[in-house]
């Protein structure tokens, strides 16, 4: 706490940043993590229901299950007795309002990761202005000493700020690769579900 304190005011926004990220990055893990399926076995199960006659027990199966596949695959089957645009069209509204929930809170990450060494920098500019007014009052008779606040608070300050802006950073594309994995998945299944509810299987026979 005693070299915490000798990086000066913007200690604690920096401080502040790092805690910030760690509250977004844990709850994106916690929601990633809910929202996670076994996207081959959902869908092999969907696609099984469907052709056998069963697309009201494929509806309830992905009204039970979580995540934004099976939303999709919800929106898709509510619609199978549409038209194939239709159908298409309504995975695609689906998937326009999942998107931006996976996505959520993102941006917060990026921007400490951007913001963090900027304010480390303005720390550094403060320190070096404290020295230089130390040199200043006295009269540029100085020893070391007599510098050494100020030139902690430029260190500190940079070095703090590029400690969170690197594991904020870090967070931020590796929750960014889980996010991307996911609507990957969703792309997929929502091809392999327009392509089913469009053939000509006894579930759509009132087509």
């Amino acid at each position: 706490m005693g070299i915490f304190h000798q990086g000066g005011p913007l200690m604690y926004l920096i401080l502040l940043g790092s805690v910030i990220a760690l509250g977004v990055f844990l709850e994106k893990l916690y929601h990633l993590y809910r929202a996670r399926i076994d996207t081959e076995s959902f869908m092999a199960r969907i696609v099984k229901l469907v052709k056998n006659g069963k697309a009201a027990e494929a509806l309830t199966l992905s009204d039970r299950t979580p995540g934004p596949v099976a939303h999709i695959v919800k929106a898709g089957i509510s619609r199978s007795n549409r038209s194939r645009s239709e159908i298409k069209e309504a995975i695609e509204d689906a998937g326009v309002r999942e998107v931006p929930r996976l996505e959520k809170n993102l941006v917060v990450l990026a921007t400490i990761a951007h913001v963090s060494p900027l304010v480390g920098l303005l720390g550094t500019v403060m320190g070096m202005i404290r020295a230089f007014r130390t040199i200043e009052r006295i009269e540029g008779l100085v020893n070391p000493s007599d510098l050494a606040g100020g030139i902690w608070e430029a260190l500190l300050t940079t070095a703090f700020g590029l400690v969170v802006a690197i594991l904020a950073y870090i967070a931020y594309n590796y929750l960014v690769s889980r996010v991307g994995g996911m609507v990957q998945e969703m792309e997929n299944s929502a091809t392999e579900l327009v392509n089913l509810l469009s053939e000509d299987s006894p579930a759509l026979s009132s087509r």
